[in-house]
């Protein structure tokens, strides 16, 4: 990662936007839940609305940085297509000649097997790789190679 404004795919910021969404949802209902300066009755409806305290907090703060994640990627413009970067998406093919196309980003989604972070061992080889580029990376089971077949979307493959 560049230190700079980075550049995000058009499926990331799909994705973010949708959470930003739902946590927006989720937080209009938390808030309307805090009786707000009211005298709570007893430790436990205490302790329930400091819960709901601490979660609105725990929204705001992931609201907040999806905002400013957001707006970081419409500052750098559209991810890379000459080298790969956080935000390409990148098809490559295994040494056991299996095919796919990964998109890099900061923070992997549990569910988003497509995304590849910059971080990990096969985004930090992929980096600043260009297309016929041959890349090698660690994995649980020792040293492997790929190979960078294209940059951009799957329509785009050369």
């Amino acid at each position: 990662m560049t230190g700079g404004p980075e550049p995000i795919s058009d499926a990331a910021r799909e994705a973010l936007e949708r959470e930003l969404a739902d946590l927006r949802t989720e937080r209009e209902t938390v808030a309307a839940t805090l009786r707000g300066g009211e005298r709570v009755g007893d430790r436990a409806d205490e302790a329930d609305e400091l819960q709901r305290g601490t979660e609105l907090d725990r929204l705001d703060t992931r609201i907040a940085e999806i905002n400013g994640r957001l707006r970081e990627a419409a500052v750098a413009g559209p991810p890379r297509t000459d080298k790969v970067g956080v935000g390409s998406t990148v098809t490559i093919r295994f040494a056991d000649a299996t095919e796919t196309t990964v998109q890099i980003g900061e923070v992997a989604e549990a569910l988003d097997r497509t995304l590849v972070t910059a971080d990990s061992p096969l985004g930090r080889a992929l980096l600043g790789r260009r297309a016929g580029d041959t890349i090698s990376y660690e994995t649980p089971e020792g040293r492997s190679t790929a190979v960078v077949l294209s940059l951009g979307d799957v329509d785009n493959r050369s």
